[in-house]
This record gives C-alpha cells, structure tokens and sequence, in this order.
C-alpha cells in the first residue's frame, strides 16, 4: 500500500504541475457537451414493432399487415399481454407498440370510427416523430382503402361512414422529443472516454521520454502496484469530469436523472478502469507520447463512430451490428440513457455490468502483462 501511495502522489504532482492539463480537465468536457449537444442531429430509418391485438378480426391483422409489409416497421412481437409488450419496450426490444382494442372491428363498421393506441419508446425523440409520423400515414392510408372498400360492397352510403382511425400516441421517457435528452448522455459517454483513453495512453510512454521509466524499475515497486498507481488518479479525475458532465446536462439542457446515481456513478467507476486500462496498454506499447496519442484516437474513431451515438445501431448493417458487440462505448450509453432517461435499475442493466467488468478486468490486465514484458 504504501508502494501505491507513492505512486499516486507522484503522479498528483506531474498533474497539478502540468498547466496544460488543468483546463483540459475543466474546459474540455464544457465546450464538448455545449458544442455536439446543440450541433448533432441525425434520422431514423428502422423500427421495432410489437403488435397487441385484442381484437383477432380481419380488419386488425390487415392492419398488421399494413404495417409490417412497410419498409419503416418490422415485426418485433405479437400477442395479447399488454405488461409483456411494455416490458419490451422498456427494454428496448421495441420502439413502438400498436394496441388494437378488442371491439375494434365492430365500432369500425358500425359507428364509422375507432380508435387504436400507439405506445412508442421517446428516448430517442428523432426516432419517436418518426414512428408516430409513419404509424399515422399507414393508418391513414389503411382507412381510405375501407372506406372504399365499404362503399364498392355496400354503396356510397355506407360507405361514406367509415370516416376515420383515431390515433392516441404516448410518448414514453422522453415526452418532449427533445434529441438534446437523447444525445447529452451519450456524448458524457464520449467525453470520460477520450479524456480517460488520451490522459492514460500518454502517461507511461511519457516516464519512457523523460527517463525516469528506469528509475522505477529498479524499485521494489510491483508492476500491478505501478499500474494501479498510473490508474487511480485519472480515475478520480475520470470521476470529477463526469460529474462535471452531470451537473452541466441538468443545468444547461435540463437532462432528467430519473435513475438512482447510485447505478449511475457504478458503472462509470467500472468503466473507467475500462478505459484507462486500454489507454495504459497503449502506453506500454509506444515509444513517445506522439505515437499514443495517434494510436488511441485510431481505436477511439472506431469505438465511437460504431457506439450508437451518431450513428443508431439497428440502422448499421449485419456485420457493423456484430462489430459493435465488441464495442465497450456502445454498453455504456446504453446504461446512461437507461438509467438517465428510463429510470433503469442495476438488475435491468446487469448484462451491460457484467460486459463492462469483463472488458475493465481484460484491459487492465492485458496493460499489467505488457508492462512486465517490457521492464521485467
């Protein structure tokens, strides 16, 4: 411990001593949040329907038909428990779900009117416009085809009575739309990342440039001590800059933390060692603070451009969607707007913890081997 302890004031030192750093620190996650919160916007194309069907008539699976024949909807689930399509929207195996009242073909034909109800997941405000604007065309289009169809069998009387579908749409999560409660918890995402990935990545190889690399060689100081002692402080500084972040979003944006910050501060605290683990083995395997900084924002392009940020994940195609399985940034924006936006507890995110820890213990000891592959 007391090894350790040397290490972290060391490392205090060099930090506080670097002027540079300080309004890095302060200044970055600032202007980064201001800046892509108010410049990103985006389009979505695909979206995941689950159908709750009360009614089993004909007229309530041409609807499903309608729908699902559509390039804007694929057919994510189907059944008549309206607890299990809310479940999977909550969980994000739905973006919509279409309720079709049980008396729904008969008030149609005999009063000319009925109503449906659309639940559509709002996190993701671009994608809930998209869905409620898509959904209400189908609709709208599905009810000229009875009127007509009516009128052709029954005359133009009768016809003439089935005048309209009312749409009730509720917006979950997000009930304003606003891509801005969308997006600010992915881009804290990305900024604990590059902060975390850069500041590390050019911790070690910077000890190599100044030559005081062999100096702590010849202590009896272990290397997991060292390397513990490289993380730690960047953690706590990782730590600070998130929730600089937070404070931000709520000020700023008004972002909703409908969640406990419990979970919240949890998995960053996780995902940190993630990051700083990465940007430490990067250290390892570099010459001069050049070569990290290029190799970290080589890896970091790709983490980030395939994160589900810019770009959704379901619009990607088949072998993109597999790439960003491997993707730490694509879990942990997830458990953001989850528990940001969703109020999402640790036991609905315990797949994301448990990927996240797994990634965290890989790339800190991947940094540990390499480290003693180099001096030992």
């Amino acid at each position: 411990m007391r090894k350790i302890r040397f290490i972290l004031i060391k490392e205090f030192k060099q930090i506080f001593r670097n002027r540079a750093m300080l309004p890095l620190i302060i200044i970055m996650p600032i202007v980064q949040i201001l800046v892509l919160s108010y410049a990103v916007d985006y389009e979505i194309k695909n979206l995941n329907l689950y159908v709750v069907d009360f009614d089993n008539s004909r007229l309530s699976r041409e609807l499903q038909s309608k729908f699902t024949s559509s390039d804007y909807f694929r057919l994510s689930g189907f059944g008549q428990d309206l607890n299990e399509a809310e479940f999977a929207l909550s969980s994000r195996e739905s973006d919509l779900v279409l309720v079709i009242p049980s008396n729904f073909e008969r008030q149609l034909i005999a009063e000319g009117t009925g109503d449906l109800q659309i639940l559509i997941d709002a996190v993701d405000g671009s994608k809930a416009g998209l869905a409620a604007g898509y959904g209400g065309s189908i609709i709208r289009d599905y009810t000229g085809q009875i009127t007509k169809e009516y009128a052709l069998r029954y005359g133009a009387n009768i016809g003439n009575q089935v005048r309209t579908v009312e749409t009730l749409p509720q917006f979950r999560f997000n009930p304003l739309m606003d891509y801005k409660s969308y997006m600010v918890p992915g881009i804290l995402v990305i900024l604990v990342t590059m902060l975390g990935a850069f500041l590390s990545s050019m911790n070690i190889v910077r000890e190599k440039e100044l030559g005081t690399i062999e100096q702590i060689n010849v202590t009896p100081i272990r290397k997991y001590e060292f390397i513990l002692g490289k993380t730690i402080p960047f953690w706590i500084i990782g730590i600070f800059v998130f929730s600089l972040g937070l404070i931000e979003a709520k000020v700023a944006f008004n972002i909703p933390i409908a969640g406990s910050l419990w979970v919240l501060y949890s998995f960053t605290g996780v995902y940190l060692f993630l990051v700083l683990g990465f940007g430490l083995f990067i250290s390892t395997i570099t010459e001069t603070q050049q070569q990290a900084m290029f190799i970290s924002w080589f890896f970091l392009v790709i983490f980030i451009l395939m994160g589900g940020l810019f770009t959704p994940i379901e619009n990607m195609p088949p072998w993109a969607q597999t790439i960003t399985l491997f993707n730490p940034i694509r879990y942990f924006i997830e458990v953001t707007r989850a528990v940001m936006l969703k109020g999402s507890g640790f036991g609905d995110l315990i797949n994301n913890f448990m990927i996240i820890s797994g990634y965290a213990v890989f790339t800190i000891s991947l940094a540990v081997l390499r480290y003693r592959k180099t001096t030992g």
